[in-house]
């Protein structure tokens, strides 16, 4: 029974690595990409939540504040995300995203309060030094690496702030409202910049692409992490995600060909990030369990 839920873990992961390749493939830019992925994904939400579940959405003025203000900064990780890929590559992007580790190592210990990991301290360094190796090896992509590092920096205080918010409310709703709401935000800021008078020019084709990345590379493997929490751990899952540039990354390779293939240099830093991210989540895995047994044992 607890392979099935890996094998689901895996899809879904393997789904979110495939949204770098979508962003690759849908012509229109980040900006027009970003406001239709979450304008189609509030809308499946909410039809999901009220008609398939008959689930209410009422939430607190101030939890709902919160929701906005998080999903604003969630949509500031894909409009840096995906204009990362339009000018460097899919590589490039999913690479900057193992940033998030160093910059977790930070922002964690400032919002809850805690004394920083010394352990997520060196192993982000490793990850500096990898970066700045692709980075020098890669030159020609350098506005990519800026965008995707800004990318893991807006990515991690998303995913650091919206682990505050368990059980203020239902996973759907929160999903529903961060998405809703980083919705609203931008379309108002597109709005004043008149960018928004451009959205109307996009193909169907980059339309019927959005559609798709918006329901069953966004709204569906959301609701289905949810679900698996109840019987994945925290651990299993969090490591299994950090497989989505490996499998962005291979995709990339096979469906892009010449224009995703890199140096040697950017091979071998990408994999010693990835095993970085590894051994940081076994060290804290272990840690975990020497802290359940003590207190066990304490019983």
């Amino acid at each position: 029974m607890k392979n099935s839920y890996l094998i689901r873990l895996h899809f879904i992961v393997f789904l979110w690595g495939f949204t770098a390749i979508l962003g690759k493939l849908i012509l229109a830019n980040a900006q027009a990409l970003v406001f239709y992925r979450m304008l189609f994904a509030s809308l499946f939400l909410f039809l999901y939540l009220r008609l398939v579940k008959g689930q209410s959405i009422r939430v607190t003025k101030p939890l709902l504040l919160r929701l906005v203000l998080i999903g604003s900064v969630m949509a500031l990780h894909w409009l840096f995300f995906f204009q990362s890929i339009k000018v460097s590559n899919v590589s490039i992007a999913l690479s900057c995203l193992s940033l998030s580790t160093l910059f977790a190592a930070f922002i964690e210990p400032l919002v809850f309060r805690r004394k920083p990991d010394w352990t997520e301290v060196i192993i982000g360094i490793i990850i500096v030094i990898c970066i700045s190796l692709i980075f020098n090896a890669e030159l020609k992509y350098k506005e990519g690496i800026i965008y995707g590092i800004f990318c893991a920096l807006f990515g991690t205080i998303f995913s650091v702030f919206n682990g505050r918010l368990f059980g203020k409310t239902s996973s759907g709703n929160i999903i529903f409202y961060e998405i809703a709401g980083g919705f609203l935000v931008i379309s108002l800021y597109f709005i004043f910049t008149g960018q928004i008078s451009q959205f109307s020019e996009i193909s169907y084709r980059d339309l019927a692409l959005i559609v798709l990345l918006a329901s069953v590379f966004t709204a569906y493997p959301m609701f289905e992490s949810v679900n698996l929490m109840k019987y994945i751990s925290p651990f299993t899952l969090i490591l299994t995600v950090n497989l989505e540039p490996v499998y962005g990354i291979i995709l990339a390779f096979f469906i892009f060909g010449a224009s995703e293939h890199m140096s040697p240099v950017f091979y071998v830093a990408s994999l010693v990030m990835i095993i970085a991210i590894v051994v940081n989540g076994v060290i804290k895995s272990r840690r975990k369990k020497e802290v359940t047994t003590t207190d066990t044992n304490h019983l």
